[in-house]
């Protein structure tokens, strides 16, 4: 009986001090697909709640319609894997990929129906270690306001219910107000390669972390899972710090991507990976958010370092973007030649050098 009373006690106390840990998914790549900004054959391009327009960074010179083709967004096809120099190649380069891979439409298949996240990497095949970073196709922002885009990508103004939001909350890549992370879920399919998988977060000072979540030596879907070896769950063995609210800003998280590790001694060649989402236990930072002065509609200061960071993130894509831009427009279109054994194709070719 004493015993039993003891370890409800231990039990109750344990969770007074966890009493204010949260679990949230920090990115979920089933909300990540195309709606929106329609290519010529009216197929959607963007994702309407993370599309961004880079156009900013264009001359005059450019129409209306070309600008277009300068959004981007979260949409699963926009992001990126960027090889180490060991793994670049031109190969590589041109086949690594990702991609929105379809789930079956079956009961018994879970997130049926859904898109997840799908990702090719070509690592080499002699023995050197390689990595991958499968990054999104610009950097997460934490103080981007919530508002809705209309079918073409462009930004409307926010409704009432919609301020005081940000744009990347809810699964979309940020989470706010983060003290002492505890653990890190991702939810992903294995092909039993036995790569490394790590989660790639900032914080909000800019600061790039990654955490390993264990190998990929799997078949079918898996939550891998990070635990904190340092968190103190006794409160009155931790360490109290104390940091100014204000100008600081509330802490923050956001997610920078994933990184694949290929040992030198694995298999070389594809590798293929599934992902779902992401998901983060907690401690809160600030146990009230909610403060008596709207300090930031008095003095400005977050918002102005926070627009700085924005200008400069959409300066440094926007370029990018434009220039991917002219030099899709420089492509050649053609995969045949016209044939000069007929009279037909010495006119067209005349034709075509008229031209």
């Amino acid at each position: 009986m004493k015993r039993t009373l003891v370890l409800t006690a231990a039990a109750m106390l344990l969770a007074g001090t966890l009493g204010f840990a949260k679990t949230t998914t920090l990115i979920d790549f089933t909300l990540l697909d195309a709606d929106s900004v329609a290519d010529e054959n009216g197929n959607p391009t963007q994702n309407s709640r993370t599309v961004m327009d880079f156009s900013v960074a264009a001359g005059a010179s450019f129409t209306s319609d070309q600008k277009t083709l300068m959004k981007t967004s979260l949409a699963l096809p926009e992001w990126e894997v960027v090889l180490n120099s060991s793994a670049r190649n031109v190969q590589a380069v041109a086949l690594s990929q990702v991609v929105a891979a379809p789930v079956k439409d079956s009961a018994d298949v879970p997130f049926a129906g859904k898109n997840v996240m799908g990702v090719r990497v070509m690592f080499p095949t002699w023995a050197n270690n390689a990595n991958a970073k499968i990054v999104p196709p610009y950097d997460i922002l934490a103080f981007e306001p919530l508002s809705d885009a209309d079918e073409n990508g462009d930004r409307q103004q926010p409704t009432d219910e919609q301020k005081g939001k940000y744009l990347f909350e809810d699964g979309y890549g940020l989470i706010r107000n983060v003290g002492t992370i505890k653990s890190i879920a991702v939810t992903t399919m294995g092909d039993n390669f036995p790569h490394q998988l790590y989660v790639l977060l900032k914080d909000n000072d800019g600061v790039e972390r990654r955490y390993l979540m264990g190998n990929l030596q799997f078949d079918g879907w898996k939550e891998l899972r990070w635990n904190n070896p340092d968190y103190i769950t006794e409160v009155r063995t931790r360490e109290i710090r104390v940091y100014p609210i204000y100008p600081r800003g509330t802490p923050s998280i956001r997610f920078a991507g994933f990184q694949v590790t290929r040992d030198a001694a694995d298999i070389g060649s594809d590798f293929i990976g599934y992902f779902k989402d992401v998901k983060v236990i907690y401690d809160l930072a600030v146990l009230n958010a909610d403060r008596d002065i709207d300090e930031e509609d008095l003095w400005g200061i977050v918002t102005k370092k926070e627009t700085d960071r924005r200008n400069g993130e959409m300066s440094r894509f926007g370029n990018k973007q434009v220039n991917r831009f002219i030099e899709k427009e420089k492509m050649a279109t053609e995969d045949t030649f016209v044939s000069s054994l007929s009279d037909e194709g010495d006119q067209s070719g005349s034709t075509s050098n008229e031209k």
